[in-house]
């Protein structure tokens, strides 16, 4: 069973993770495909998510199992008085950036939804790849990673081991592609079926 960890921190847009984890969660429960262990992971052991929403982890980075597939969601951005929270805080993380890079080499996928390419970027995954992200911070990524083609106009983009989404809901569809590429477009209709999801893939 492949190990999907869903990586969390504070004012991360909720959508952007919890799309992608119910569809993993859910895929091959019932009549057809292989279930996932999906899993959140976070540097501390609560997190305050976006409109406070108070989540504890499954794991932090300290006691986490190596997952197969790590997912980094976004949402975040600057304060009145200029201070970053959100992605725009985690992508000058060390800490951040050292487990994704621990990981990396090992993980089969490394996924990102909307602004969380911006923490790819930064740890200096993206170079000379193709990369997607919310309308919003197409600019600012375009700029943080001038090698990488952004492609702001794409729902999703596949560089084969790094899968992007662009913003919020596009995470879900990526989610679905990436059931599908994995395990075949049967299974990924079944767990779009459950969930009552318009499958882009029908």
């Amino acid at each position: 069973m492949k190990k999907i960890a869903i990586v969390l921190f504070d004012q991360v847009e909720v959508l952007d993770f919890a799309g992608p984890f119910e569809v993993f969660s859910i895929t091959g429960k019932r009549q057809i495909g292989t279930p996932y262990e999906v899993f959140t992971v976070a540097e501390q052991s609560t997190v305050s998510a976006r409109n406070n929403l108070i989540i504890t982890p499954t794991y932090t980075f300290a006691n986490c199992p190596t997952p197969d597939i790590f997912l980094i969601p976004g949402g975040g951005g600057y304060d009145a008085d200029g201070k970053p929270f959100g992605s725009r805080k985690e992508m000058d993380n060390p800490v951040m950036r050292k487990w994704i890079l621990e990981h990396f080499d090992k993980a089969e996928l490394v996924l990102s939804v909307c602004t969380g390419a911006l923490i790819l970027a930064k740890a200096g995954l993206l170079e000379n790849q193709e990369a997607t992200t919310h309308f919003m911070a197409v600019e600012a990524l375009q700029k943080m990673a001038p090698t990488t083609k952004v492609s702001g106009e794409k729902r999703w983009v596949d560089n084969g081991k790094i899968v992007l989404s662009a913003g919020v809901s596009a995470g879900i569809d990526m989610s679905y592609y990436v059931v599908s590429r994995l395990q075949g477009a049967e299974v990924a209709k079944e767990a779009a079926k459950y969930m009552q999801y318009d499958y882009w893939g029908k």
